[in-house]
């Protein structure tokens, strides 16, 4: 029972967290600021979490977690579908999960972008020691490859269903994806709430833009 309450507290205080790092950033926040959102004392937080970067790091656990069920809830919705198919929902899966959970997007390039720097955690100078410490970092380790290898295998599932071309390199394809995304997160952040950003373009158009072209790039009309 104590160890539920404890795990639910911990809960608390990342939901907390999460709130002000949205609404100062990571630089700005700060664990004062924290502690009041969660209604603790600081000695408390400390308890639970013993720097910045670990609440940041659970956060995005969190978030790449959040990710990964949606990402489950796509390919089982359509396993009796074609891989193409399946590939395709999982990039507007991922499209729509940065549009309702922006923050959450904005986390997960961080993390991804520190996994590259350090190669893969390999390289610990580049690493601060709260990170290098973090047991959300480990856990994070354990997840952060499962979106690329689900994608991969359902574009593997569509060459050998005839949906995909054969030629095609997954991870290159998959990689694509992802970078198309990224840049769909930077459109979004730079839109905020405005309904037509950049030159009066719709974001659900350029979203249809995207999924279309992803669409030619595998080389079967599926409409």
């Amino acid at each position: 029972m104590k160890e539920d309450k404890k795990i639910k507290k911990e809960q608390f205080i990342i939901e907390s967290a999460e709130r002000v790092f949205e609404k100062v950033g990571f630089k700005n926040a700060k664990m004062d600021d924290i502690a009041a959102a969660a209604g603790i004392t600081k000695v408390t937080l400390y308890s639970y979490f013993q720097s910045k970067e670990n609440l940041y790091l659970a956060i995005t656990y969190n978030a790449l977690s959040a990710l990964n069920e949606v990402y489950l809830q796509t390919i089982k919705k359509n396993e009796t579908n074609s891989g193409m198919v399946c590939t395709l929902a999982l990039l507007e899966t991922f499209m729509d999960f940065c549009e309702k959970h922006y923050f959450y997007s904005e986390v997960l390039l961080e993390y991804f972008a520190l996994i590259r720097s350090t190669s893969a955690g390999k390289n610990a100078d580049k690493m601060t020691d709260a990170a290098k410490d973090s047991a959300y970092y480990h856990k994070l380790q354990e997840l952060h490859n499962l979106p690329f290898k689900w994608t991969v295998r359902e574009i593997e599932r569509g060459k050998k269903d005839g949906s995909i071309r054969t030629h095609l390199d997954s991870m290159l394809c998959t990689l694509h994806g992802w970078t198309v995304v990224i840049g769909y997160v930077k459109i979004l952040s730079a839109s905020g709430d405005n309904a037509t950003p950049l030159f009066k373009v719709n974001l659900k158009e350029l979203k249809k833009v995207h999924l279309k072209m992803a669409e030619i790039m595998f080389g079967v009309d599926i409409l």
